[in-house]
């Protein structure tokens, strides 16, 4: 049972990055190596956070089990006894054993960190570069990592040299091993403090607020204005950079050395913009038969990576849009179901993706109206109460873990009544659930930064390659400090705790952090603390207060740009709004003229293509038909099956004149072109 419960997890774990990566990522556009890269390093992460609570488990008992075999002289020595000599240890159910955990998280951790400081970076350049070969890609990203490599070594080699100078230092190869593992953990501390602050507030309020629907309405408003500016900047931009491109492209030839290059840039580009700029590319001139100026290699390169980038920019933004716009239909629905006597939901707008149809059965208008006006609210404001009740808990942790005698950490103290009781099952679900919210407020702060356009995790399958494998440095870097800061709220780590017990075999592969004692005993202590003012600052709203002010634009209910924003918002969406009503209206109708008028205009066209064959016969059938059939005063009913004919069949531009509107000519007359010219000339229509 103890490997299946390790296997399980492992196998869960894979399938969950894979599904967040899918989300984000896009496995037919973008690079294998990149999805591999980005896929591991949030596998390896996640892998972290589910495991750790059966290796706490598995401590607690092998502690037990120690303390039971131990005699009392032994117990004075080298590990304590946590409890009676002569109390019997259970064996936990996902127990794991001894010698497997060391090994699977020294091979965990030295890949995450080989994946952040050297792969991630290094793949990062290249995966930006616009370069044409894989050896100009490869040149470039290491002459853009040249200087983030340089300063590390350097870095470390000053350190080395200080050690083998200095006598008072006698650093053995695992005390530096800890020295390296404690510096990459006061970089990721430094950065984890700093989300992990915003996303203590930021999500039980973002769920609270979830259940105001006019706060949701105006806050898709303002996204909508600003989104929309967003999309007009990238249609300018990707403009520019294809005129750009269409200027290469006919200053160099077929037989040019760097036509290669120009067909790569060609086919990064849009479809509609390629077929534009075919259609001058039939010119065979010789190149140097003309003294032009034409573009260098370099140059070439800078453009290729300007067409990628403005490429994915534009096509994010379009899928943005229209996923908020979907958003903002439904939200007004639901403000407008609300008041439904009926207490069925009416959808403005029929979903244009088929909807499953298990599904679509449970999910019934009824069950759709209760759960959106009347459950859903509620759901989310008892949710954004459990969560706050969390936060509060963290940041007291926080803030008290240090404290030993008496145990002020809540997490410790639930901990350690558990472990009198060797209660496994729910040692291992505190420490999940702890963990779990502690990583769920970092990671969300991850994905929902967005630092302009260099760093951006879009959903639907539209975040670029860079942006990829920039979150999976910062999992990596993020995770083990994190795990420790855990062990450390629950007393788990023996820094924290100053008792001389076995230690988890996370912690083990860790090394001995008195090595720094200044970092053992202050910054990992102390640091944290600082959680309290970041909770204050985002409460009160001071960095989006901050970023207003420097004119980024920012939701807040009280300034006057929000509530301009917004009423710009409201009226792009009500336009949208009825540019999609037009087009279901004209699809409906036509539909409806296919179902009531199919049959006759089959038989109209079947006359129309034996025209020449019957025209005698075609001309009497015509005149003793009743005129009222074909008069105007039939109104809109005719004009639309006249459009319908119209769109049936090709025109004839080449006839001698083609009126706008075929029932107010001059002549009134329908004269069609194309199929029908032969037909007008013969006066069959005469009547009309």
């Amino acid at each position: 049972m103890s490997g299946a419960a390790l296997g399980l997890e492992i196998v869960f774990v894979f399938f969950l990055a894979l599904f967040l990566l899918h989300r984000y990522g896009d496995f037919k556009k973008q690079h294998r190596l990149v999805i591999v890269a980005t896929l591991l390093a949030w596998y390896l992460c996640f892998l972290i956070v589910f495991i750790l609570p059966l290796d706490v488990s598995t401590t607690i008992y092998n502690r037990c089990k120690l303390a039971v075999n131990s005699s009392p002289a032994e117990s004075n020595g080298s590990y304590v006894t946590l409890a009676p000599s002569k109390q019997k240890c259970f064996k936990p159910w996902s127990y794991i054993p001894n010698g497997i955990m060391p090994i699977f998280w020294r091979v965990v951790y030295w890949t995450s960190q080989f994946l952040t400081w050297i792969l991630l970076p290094f793949m990062q350049s290249y995966a930006r570069s616009g370069g044409f070969s894989i050896t100009g890609k490869i040149k470039t990203a290491l002459i853009e990592n040249a200087i983030y490599y340089g300063t590390y070594l350097l870095i470390f080699g000053a350190f080395l040299i200080y050690v083998a100078v200095n006598p008072n230092f006698n650093l053995q190869w695992n005390q530096l091993q800890t020295i390296g593992i404690a510096a990459a953990n006061t970089w990721g501390l430094f950065l984890l403090v700093l989300l992990l602050g915003y996303g203590l507030v930021e999500i039980p309020r973002s769920h609270w607020n979830g259940a105001k629907r006019g706060y949701l309405l105006m806050k898709t408003y303002f996204k909508a204005a600003k989104l929309m500016t967003e999309k007009a900047d990238a249609e300018e931009n990707l403009e520019d950079i294809m005129e750009e491109v269409r200027k290469v492209s006919e200053s160099i030839k077929y037989n040019h050395p760097l036509r290669k290059c120009v067909d790569t840039i060609l086919k990064k580009c849009p479809a509609e913009y390629q077929e534009r700029m075919g259609r001058n590319m039939d010119d065979y001139e010789d190149f140097d038969e003309r003294q032009n100026s034409y573009p260098t290699e370099k140059s070439l390169v800078k453009l290729h990576k300007q067409v990628i980038y403005s490429v994915q920019r534009h096509r994010r933004t379009q899928v943005q849009w229209q996923i908020l716009l979907e958003q903002a239909f439904y939200l007004e629905d639901v403000a407008k179901n609300e008041t439904s006597a009926t207490r069925q939901f009416v959808h403005t707008f029929h979903s244009q993706e088929p909807e499953n149809k298990i599904i679509q059965y449970f999910y019934t208008p009824t069950v759709e109206w209760y759960w959106e006006c009347l459950l859903r609210p509620w759901f989310y404001r008892v949710l954004a109460v459990v969560l706050a009740t969390f936060s509060v808990i963290v940041v007291w942790s926080e803030c008290t873990f240090f404290s030993t005698k008496p145990v002020l950490s809540l997490f410790a103290v639930f901990i350690q009544l558990a472990e009198k009781t060797y209660n496994y099952i729910y040692i291992e679900m505190a420490c999940f659930l702890t963990i779990f919210f502690l990583s769920i407020c970092v990671y969300s702060t991850v994905f929902r930064i967005r630092v302009f356009n260099y760093y951006y995790l879009a959903s639907h399958h539209q975040t670029d390659a860079y942006s990829l494998l920039f979150s999976g440095m910062l999992f990596c870097r993020l995770t083990p400090p994190l795990c420790l800061n855990f062990l450390g709220l629950t007393h788990m780590d023996a820094t924290i705790s100053h008792k001389n017990t076995q230690p988890t075999a996370y912690t083990s592969i860790m090394g001995s952090m008195r090595v720094l004692s200044f970092i053992a005993d202050g910054f990992y202590i102390y640091y944290p603390m600082l959680v309290v003012i970041l909770c204050i600052a985002t409460y009160f709203s001071l960095g989006t207060r901050c970023l207003n002010l420097l004119g980024f634009q920012q939701f807040m209910g009280d300034s006057e740009m929000t509530s301009d924003l917004i009423d710009e918002g409201k009226e792009l969406i009500r336009r949208e709004k009825r540019k999609r009503q037009r087009q279901e209206e004209g699809e409906n109708r036509r539909r409806e003229w296919k179902e009531r008028y199919g049959n006759r205009d089959d038989s109209t066209r079947n006359r129309v293509v034996h025209t020449d064959q019957k025209e005698s016969s075609f001309s009497e059938t015509n005149t003793n038909r009743p005129l009222s059939k074909y008069t105007r005063s039939n109104g809109r009913t005719e004009r639309d099956r006249i459009e319908l004919l119209q769109d049936a069949e090709p025109l004839d531009f080449n006839a001698d004149s083609i009126n706008d509107d075929p029932l107010e000519s001059d002549s009134g007359r329908y004269q069609p072109g194309g199929r029908y010219l032969s037909m007008s000339r013969s006066k069959i229509f005469d009547d009309v």
